[in-house]
């Protein structure tokens, strides 16, 4: 008798958020829940305030991409507790925890996988046969490889096989196997995303939040760090932040209330020359900022570093 094919559950949307708990959804998050999830439509539905509520009422955790691997821990009508497994976290060992829409989970057969197709531009098509235009993917998204071609790559997904432009992808031989690159590369992709409106819980290029922008571009360059900034605060090689010059671009800069003594709260990227670029906060974009003379030179708790350079 054959032996049943091997499944996993999936992101089956573009992007899904992941909440501290099904009460937490309010009737404006209606667009961030629906079967479809536009992330545009649900930050404009939100005034100032709904928007500063996401954070100061704990209701998002984080995101799942199209595709991205999730364990099911529980299912409770239509929502199911998850941990999202490429997102690590002190708070599960085995990754972040959190409860989705179980509308947006999918349950798919494993490949026998060969390699990886990477989103390496902000956003791309996904295609079916025929010029069927399935799903915008953000930056990142990560899917099974089934055949590459010269002009387009043929992937493994929720909607079955699907294609991307050869050129708007990365293939790498495994999620942990994304080549290395300097902390100026770093930041080179970081700019990027210059303007991009800041999103509590963001993980995509539809909106970071400062981790979430933080893990994703040390990601796309092969170095994994935790999902939350407090994770990443003590990972990676500390550097003293009481010597800027000692400081190289690419480095993840952390700030703390309380000029540096209280909660930390905030990370960004060292971008060189006493710069930084970072996701601000709600009602802000992406930006390159200058430290001196600012609040975050006050707060400033930590410095990591993720990248050695090569000695010129």
């Amino acid at each position: 008798m054959a032996q049943p094919e091997s499944t996993i559950w999936v992101c089956r949307v573009p992007v899904t958020s992941v909440w501290t708990g099904p009460e937490k959804v309010r009737p404006v998050d209606e667009h961030g829940v629906s079967d479809r999830p536009d992330l545009n439509k649900w930050r404009e539905a939100m005034d100032k305030q709904q928007n500063k509520d996401l954070t100061e009422s704990n209701r998002l955790q984080t995101q799942l991409l199209y595709g991205e691997p999730v364990v099911i821990e529980e299912i409770n009508g239509d929502w199911a507790s998850i941990i999202a497994i490429w997102q690590p976290s002190k708070k599960d060992g085995r990754g972040y925890p959190g409860w989705v829409p179980l509308g947006h989970l999918q349950e798919i057969a494993v490949l026998d996988e060969k390699s990886y197709a990477r989103v390496a531009v902000d956003k791309t098509q996904l295609w079916k046969r025929g010029n069927k235009p399935v799903a915008i993917l953000p930056f990142n998204t990560l899917l099974p490889v089934k055949d590459a071609a010269e002009s387009t790559v043929c992937v493994h997904t929720p909607d079955g096989d699907a294609y991307i432009k050869s050129s708007h992808v990365q293939l790498v031989s495994s999620p942990e196997h994304i080549p290395r690159g300097s902390g100026q590369a770093i930041c080179e992709l970081a700019e990027r995303f210059l303007g991009l409106q800041y999103f509590w819980g963001g993980m995509s290029s539809f909106g970071y939040d400062c981790s979430g922008f933080a893990h994703h571009i040390l990601k796309a360059n092969g170095i994994y760090i935790s999902r939350d900034a407090g994770d990443q605060s003590v990972e990676g090689t500390a550097v003293d932040p009481l010597d800027e010059a000692s400081w190289q671009a690419g480095d993840l800069l952390f700030f703390a209330y309380e000029e540096g003594l209280g909660r930390l709260h905030h990370v960004g990227i060292y971008y060189g020359s006493g710069l930084m670029i970072h996701s601000p906060t709600s009602g802000k974009s992406i930006e390159i900022t200058r430290l001196e003379g600012t609040v975050y030179e006050k707060e400033l708790c930590a410095v990591r570093r993720f990248v050695q350079e090569e000695p010129t």
